[in-house]
């Protein structure tokens, strides 16, 4: 082979590999001759397929007498997986394998399940945001949404025997219709590094509010809300839960004060244990699990370098689900896959210690993973209530959750956490540091403070499609949303509120600087 081809041969390699590397290491078996296989797509960390797929398959094999096996294609975003499916969607649609009403034959999709990622998310996939079919009735052509799950059809007397009331805080635990079944609890916590707050004189956080302390300036680590769904909903709770007006404050001030806005929701928990970071905002499975890593054996968790908590009372607590997937291989496994998950030995496997001699049996079988602690809450309240001892987190997620219902803003929060802060991060925090320091001096003029804090908190206006201008409040926010639909308008919208952010960070500065040099007209 010649070196100029070389090149080209070894990205062929990478770009067919892509799909083997994307794979779990563990969790996927070899399946014997006509065995049947689950296929499963999930952004969950390897880990949980490492436990979830043996142990699946062992009470298949007890429970229904076959074999099974199970192979896991991930770990994926969120985001990226809805796009694959999208597109195989679509082009079952345009192929005829779906027809308009949505019938089609198992094996038309490449995956029978989608498992994790938040209700945000598998409620996308219920409306079948991005996949539609076309049918023409009465000689008019009639476009409507094809839901890429399918309702899992248990009884409801099963469903109350796994969940009893349907509501956590203000949250689902399943779809009534079944389109997803929630089978963990996702909180969305703080982080933090308990020897860097103490060196800046600061304590154990116990609120979001503790993320907006001007000592931690270029000590906060976030990830950026348009590239992750999960911090997306710990914003959005933020906003929910404190008001419009205090919430949108506590976003901008705990974004003034960010290291960084990382692309994966994963990046904040390490950093903050290497001291790359004093808090974040994390998946509470992430934070614990990190905190984890790094504990001394028979360390009190109190004493860890790094903790994490859910502020009570407003925390978000979201079920993290599965849908069954219309088309998919194997309909009545998928069935039985979420079955296993909500069993006592399925949800043992989220927050039991690995097994061992001192480990529960239940029907002959001891319970908990055989090789990683996940630290995830289970969705089941018998988890909490006959199994507490068993649990490695003592947190009952039922007591901690918030009961204020969304706002409704989710929408907002990437557009304008991008304009105001992620594409502005150096002029907000620079803006931000003169707005401190204007603060803390006693003899700063109060009037030049007043127009500083103004201009900092300003909201730009949205140009409307007749040309008026739409204010940023929430009683005209359904206008400034609609206001975003049309070829480019967002993007355009995006880019002027980039700019209007900056120029108020720019007049800040100024005006603490003229004040400062007493040059103020």
């Amino acid at each position: 082979m010649s070196l100029r081809i070389l090149p080209l041969f070894v990205v062929f390699l990478l770009i067919i590999g892509v799909p083997f590397l994307l794979r779990p290491a563990g969790g996927s078996s070899v399946p014997g001759k006509g065995v049947p296989r689950l296929i499963i797509i999930t952004p969950h960390v390897t880990q949980i397929s490492a436990e979830f797929g043996p142990a699946f398959e062992a009470w298949h094999q007890r429970t229904y007498g076959s074999p099974v096996s199970v192979d896991w294609r991930g770990p994926l975003g969120t985001s990226e997986i809805i796009k694959l499916l999208q597109s195989q969607y679509i082009a079952a649609i345009n192929n005829g394998a779906i027809d308009p009403m949505g019938k089609c034959k198992p094996g038309t999709i490449d995956y029978d399940i989608v498992f994790g990622g938040g209700s945000f998310d598998h409620g996308r996939l219920k409306a079948g945001e991005g996949v539609s079919t076309k049918e023409v009735i009465d000689g008019k052509v009639v476009s409507r949404n094809l839901s890429m799950s399918v309702p899992a059809g248990f009884p409801q007397a099963k469903l109350d025997e796994w969940f009893g009331k349907n509501e956590i805080g203000s949250a689902l635990l399943y779809d009534p219709e079944q389109y997803w079944i929630g089978n963990a609890l996702s909180g969305f916590g703080i982080v933090f590094n308990r020897e860097l707050l103490s060196r800046i004189g600061l304590k154990d956080p116990t609120s979001f509010e503790d993320l907006t302390n001007p000592k931690l300036q270029g000590l906060v680590a976030l990830a950026d809300p348009r590239q992750s769904g999960s911090i997306s909903t710990a914003f959005d709770a933020v906003l929910s839960n404190y008001g419009w007006e205090k919430g949108w404050r506590l976003l901008r001030e705990m974004c003034a004060n960010a290291r960084y806005f990382t692309n994966s929701s994963t990046k904040p928990p390490i950093d903050i244990s290497l001291g790359e970071g004093a808090i974040g905002l994390a998946i509470d499975f992430y934070g614990r699990s990190q905190a984890q890593a790094i504990a001394k054996p028979g360390e009190d968790p109190a004493h860890v370098r790094v903790g994490y908590i859910d502020p009570k009372g407003t925390a978000s607590i979201d079920a993290d689900p599965i849908s069954i997937m219309r088309g998919g291989p194997n309909p009545e496994i998928a069935r039985r896959f979420v079955e296993f998950v909500l069993s006592i030995e399925g949800q043992a496997l989220w927050n039991f210690h690995v097994q061992s001699d001192k480990s529960p049996v239940l029907d002959g079988v001891r319970l908990g993973p055989q090789h990683y602690e996940l630290r995830r809450m289970p969705i089941r309240r018998i988890m909490y209530e006959k199994y507490w001892n068993y649990l490695i987190d003592q947190v009952n997620p039922y007591e901690l959750a918030s009961t204020v219902k969304p706002a409704g803003w989710r929408s907002a929060i990437g557009i304008m956490m991008g304009a105001f802060a992620i594409d502005n991060s150096e002029e907000q925090r620079s803006a931000w540091r003169a707005l401190n320091e204007a603060r803390a001096d006693s003899s700063f003029p109060k009037d030049v403070l007043s127009r500083m804090e103004t201009a900092f908190y300003a909201w730009p206006m949205t140009i409307a499609p007749d040309g008026k201008e739409i204010p940023f409040t929430p009683e005209t926010f359904q206008a400034v949303r609609n206001a975003w639909k049309g070829p480019g308008v967002q993007r355009r919208a995006e880019i002027a509120y980039a700019r209007f952010f900056q120029q108020q960070y720019r007049e800040v500065v100024r005006l603490f600087e003229q004040a400062r040099t007493k040059v103020l007209p």
